[in-house]
């Protein structure tokens, strides 16, 4: 059975066969549930923690 994953950026879940894996060149896998996320961390170089939207910054909140 597929296991769940968590988005890199948002940390939100990712279900089986949805969302996209991204390869840096070191190596590092990096999942992610929508082009909206990779584009803010991989393109933009945005902070999860800087991002309001993100549940990552939700939590750094409380």
């Amino acid at each position: 059975m597929a296991e769940l994953r968590n988005c890199s950026f948002c940390g939100k879940r990712i279900l089986p066969g949805t969302g996209m894996l991204y390869v840096r060149k070191t190596g590092q896998t990096m999942d992610f549930c929508s082009s909206k996320c990779r584009k803010n961390l991989v393109e933009l170089k945005r902070v999860p923690g800087r991002t309001g939207w993100t549940g990552k910054s939700r939590k750094a909140k409380k």
